[in-house]
């Protein structure tokens, strides 16, 4: 019997995309997936590092697998991806029932690993940074009508907050040939839409032009790679997530505004309206640089909608910083935003540095503050797509409602309709706005 692998996802995109690739692989390797621990042979967790809250979750879960290694000492358990890489052996001291744990740029290691494993060789830890990204972890499920693709590794920003370059490791980059290429059997299958991935992806290919001392105010890599992809047949629709503000000079976002196939939807990471703030964080932009993109942005043809990361309470945050976060919210127009209350992050210039001085009360005050702006900014633009005729990609069923079917506008609005035997996933409709949501917008087909 072969053996059955389950993999559990914790945190960002590129960890989902990483799973994905990981399972792909395994199956190419003879293993046969399951979705249940129960069943597994093998229990592979693809972890986060980003706030320690993610981490105590995963160590909290691992903990409880103690109970099932001993009832089956053969199952193989497993810790991949972020917290691996910051922890390495550290764990297996603290879990000794873990078996592999292996960090990002190992990934691709795990099919042997785990033939290791079940010889009974172990703990095996495979962590540390390589210089190229593996080119075995192409491979995507079938049937996605909008799929991953990661096209660089790594982030060389260090912000004083996070965590990322030191699990990560230094930027990057794919050719673009090999995401061409990727993103043309992906067409192939049916996808329509692609996303592009990376850490700090407007910076893709200038850590390799540095290398060659090629690099110039005006170039942008992403910007050709954008141009590549969608000159792909078959491929309808392209998103991007996350740019940076320092790396999207005018090359990129001519090309952003000039391709059709690009989506009006951005996430573009804010992290606080106060440049004070930005300074200490080290982000590299002022409030000034941040607001000039976003108005460049909205000269692109149609629609365009915005969403951002934000942190409230970082240390010394007043009041009067806080304002200015929530000013510069409503005067973009979020209407989406991820809004998380510091924490010191241990490893981090911030958590070495800085004072955690801003009271857990204020953090969470000033959290619900931006979640109830928020929902009321993103009820009130939704609310203005009503009598609109919008065009939707088709994803499938609704997943609360199997009579209803959902898709995605262009800037990635959710749009549910009444199902009807002759729509079909993978394509794309006319929808009659007729009702919305802070969440979701409401309609009727009116051409298919």
């Amino acid at each position: 019997m072969r053996e059955r692998f389950y993999i559990r996802t914790y945190g960002c995109q590129m960890n989902e995309r990483d799973s994905e690739a990981l399972a792909c692989l395994l199956e190419e390797h003879g293993f046969s997936r399951t979705g249940s621990e129960d069943a597994a042979d093998i229990i592979l967790f693809n972890t986060c590092s980003v706030r320690d809250q993610a981490e105590r979750k995963v160590v909290g879960k691992v903990g409880l697998l103690k109970r099932l290694k001993r009832r089956k000492p053969d199952v193989i358990i497993g810790l991949m991806g972020c917290m691996a890489q910051n922890h390495g052996e550290a764990i297996v001291k603290r879990q000794p029932h873990v078996d592999l744990v292996v960090g990002p740029d190992h990934i691709h290691e795990i099919p042997y690993l785990i033939g290791q494993a079940l010889d009974g060789r172990g703990p095996l830890v495979a962590v540390g940074s390589t210089t190229e990204i593996s080119t075995e972890l192409t491979a995507h499920a079938k049937g996605r009508v909008s799929a991953y693709v990661s096209v660089m590794r790594g982030c060389n920003q260090f912000c004083t907050y996070c965590i990322v370059p030191y699990v990560r490791g230094r930027e990057k980059s794919r050719p673009i040939e090999q995401i061409v290429t990727e993103a043309e059997g992906l067409a192939a299958g049916g996808t329509r839409e692609i996303f592009l991935l990376g850490q700090n992806i407007t910076a893709y290919g200038l850590a390799e032009l540095r290398a060659r001392n090629a690099v110039s105010e005006d170039a942008s890599p992403f910007a050709d790679l954008l141009r590549a992809v969608h000159a792909v047949p078959g491929i309808k629709r392209i998103r991007f997530t996350s740019p940076h503000v320092k790396y999207m000079n005018r090359a990129f976002l001519e090309t952003v505004c000039e391709l059709p196939k690009v989506c009006g939807s951005f996430h573009i990471p804010l992290q606080s309206g106060s440049d004070r703030l930005l300074e200490i964080m080290r982000r590299g932009y002022t409030v000034s640089d941040y607001l000039e993109r976003i108005t460049a942005l909205r000269t692109r043809p149609g629609r365009t909608s915005f969403s951002t990361d934000v942190i409230v309470g970082f240390p010394s945050e007043r009041k009067s910083d806080f304002e200015a976060t929530r000013e510069v919210m409503e005067r973009v127009g979020f209407d989406m935003a991820y809004v998380f209350r510091y924490s010191p992050r241990a490893g981090t210039k911030a958590a070495e540095t800085l004072v955690d001085d801003v009271p857990k009360a204020t953090k969470e005050e000033r959290n619900q503050i931006l979640l109830r702006d928020l929902e009321e900014r993103a009820e009130r633009q939704n609310q203005g797509y009503v009598g609109e005729i919008v065009q939707v990609l088709v994803e499938g069923p609704s997943k609360r409602n199997s009579e209803r079917w959902s898709g995605r506008s262009d800037t990635n609005k959710v749009c549910i309709f009444e199902a009807a035997s002759e729509i079909q996933r993978g394509t794309f409709i006319d929808l009659a706005v007729e009702r919305a949501t802070s969440h979701s917008l409401y309609g009727r087909v009116v051409s298919r």
